[in-house]
Order: C-alpha cells, then structure tokens, then sequence
C-alpha cells in the first residue's frame, strides 16, 4: 500500500466481493453507483494493483484482491472489537460473542448452561452458538469468524491457532441390545468382525480408532460414515452394527434407545478435548468473560458424579 487505507474503502471493497456487483453493492451501502466506482479506483490506486475483475456475472477478485478480503475481514473485526471494548470499558459487557460446540463431545452439554449463566452475569452479551463438526469449528476461528471452540484436537499442531488441554474422554463401544453385550469391557481385538459407523476419517476420534485398530494388525470394519448424531442414533435404535463415541455422547444415545455401552480398553483409547483459539487475533472483553465462563462450566462438570468418563489431562 502507497499510504493509510480508508476504513470505509475497505468496508466498501468487502460489501463488493460479497455482493459479486457493484451495483447490488451500492443499494446495500445506500450509496451511488458512480460514487461507489470512485472508491473502488482509489483503493485500488492505493493498492498500485488490479483487485477486481470484471465477468459475465458480476466482479470477482484478483489474486492480489483475494488477499486483500481475508485481511479486510479481519482489520474491520478488529476495530468493530476495539469499539466494543471500549464501550465495556465504561459499562456492562455487551456485544456478539460467537462460541462453537463439537457435537458428540463433553462440549455438547455446555450449551444451556452457557446460555443461563451469560444472561445472568453478562445480559448485554449476545451469544452465538455452532454445533458443527470439529474441522468446520477451527476453521471458523482460524479466520476469524468465530472467537473460540470447544473440540476434540488431534495431536498435529495447527498453524493459526492454538489449543488449550481441557480433559480427556474414554472411547466406548455403543451396540444395539440385539447384539450380545459382554460383561465387561472390550478390547480392539474383539471388534475386528463388528460393522461399525464412525465419522469421516479427517475426524479426531475416527482417527484416534484407526490408530488402535493398526497398531494391532487391525482395521475396523466401517460400513458407513455418519456426521450426523441423530442419524447415528437411528441406527443404532434399528439394531444396524454399532459405533465407537466418547463416553459423553455414548451415554446420550444410550439414553435414548435400546442399547448398551462398554468402554474398551487394550489399548485404551482416550479423546482429548481442548478449548481452540486463533494464536494471532486477540478476544475481545465480552469474548474473554465468556472463555471464563466455559472453563469455570467445565470444572464444575468435572467434580459432578457423571463427569467420571473424563479426566483432566496429564
């Protein structure tokens, strides 16, 4: 850039390439078209580059406009944090705070209690909740789109974000009663010949039981891939095969149909879950209360009696 760039210019220029029209563009901004064009040159004067291009359809960014936009997001997040946080500066927390929540996981069970304890302490937060897979999650809150996660982390470190150890959760068989129960629990050797439905295989947990499953001559049999609980649980319910789930949601889908659980064991296989945070763009204050909140939710669920499944990291 030859000089500061405008604020608005880039509030401007990232309106655009959501709208794919300048035209589309200037009724959202409320502004005219020509007036709109005029600031579009001057950025890109500013820019000494090209950072849109023209199409059949609309405009789309260059390269150099690509880069631009992801960096834009993020400079326009951050001063709309700074204004927040000096609004809480002088009065009560307020503001959007978006927290996402692995499903299947102890993080699951978080939800209401976040809800009841922020709108009591903090009534001007508004909270945002995400119940999506786990690799969705982070990648909302590597680019800023989301302030933290709770979610099971692999054991690869992950550039742009960092990962805070929260407990750990044992694996656990989940069958249908149909299929014989065995009186204690189980060990990988025992499911070799069991049809099995796990998540994809970019999935923490679904990883994790591959890696057992090899390191003992072994590969599970997986005869579909479900990213869906509800769904999970219908199949079990109709006595399909069975699944492999952190304890938490094991004793969830237990709970709601006919089946039986056992953790297994030889080896032990244990999900690590983690409370996942970008490494570069700082919480804001409201962000900041509610991360306390969840660890403060988290500890209190660790000394009830049904927190026995997890455990502190080591």
């Amino acid at each position: 850039m030859n000089r500061g760039v405008n604020l608005r210019r880039l509030q401007y220029f990232v309106k655009i390439v959501d709208t794919g029209s300048l035209t589309r563009a200037a009724d959202v901004l409320r502004i005219a078209q020509p007036a709109l064009s005029q600031q579009l040159a001057t950025l890109e004067n500013e820019a000494g580059q090209k950072l849109l291009m023209r199409t059949k359809r609309g405009v789309v960014p260059t390269e150099a406009g690509k880069v631009l936009y992801r960096h834009a997001q993020l400079i326009l997040r951050q001063c709309e944090q700074a204004r927040v946080d000096m609004r809480a500066a002088a009065q009560d927390l307020t503001g959007a705070v978006a927290v996402g929540l692995a499903p299947g996981t102890a993080a699951a069970g978080l939800a209401l209690p976040l809800l009841r304890t922020v709108r009591t302490l903090h009534p001007g937060i508004v909270l945002y909740l995400n119940e999506t897979y786990g690799s969705t999650l982070s990648e909302l809150v590597m680019n800023g789109r989301m302030d933290f996660a709770v979610l099971y982390a692999g054991k690869t470190a992950v550039h742009g974000l960092s990962f805070v150890p929260l407990l750990k959760e044992r694996l656990c068989v989940v069958a249908p009663d149909r299929m014989p129960a065995p009186a204690a629990e189980l060990a990988v050797r025992d499911l070799a010949e069991v049809d099995l439905f796990m998540a994809r295989p970019y999935n923490v947990v679904r990883r994790m039981v591959d890696e057992a499953f090899a390191a003992n001559g072994l590969t599970p049999r997986v005869v579909a891939e479900i990213e869906s609980d509800s769904t999970l649980t219908r199949v079990i319910a109709e006595g399909l095969g069975a699944t492999i789930l952190p304890e938490s949601m094991a004793r969830q889908v237990v709970a709601s149909c006919a089946a039986w659980q056992r953790r297994i064991i030889a080896p032990e296989i244990e999900a690590p879950l983690a409370l996942c945070l970008s490494d570069h763009l700082p919480l804001s204050e409201p962000a900041q209360a509610v991360k306390r909140i969840v660890l403060e939710l988290i500890g209190t669920a660790m000394a009830a009696p049904d927190g026995a499944g997890a455990r502190r990291p080591t």
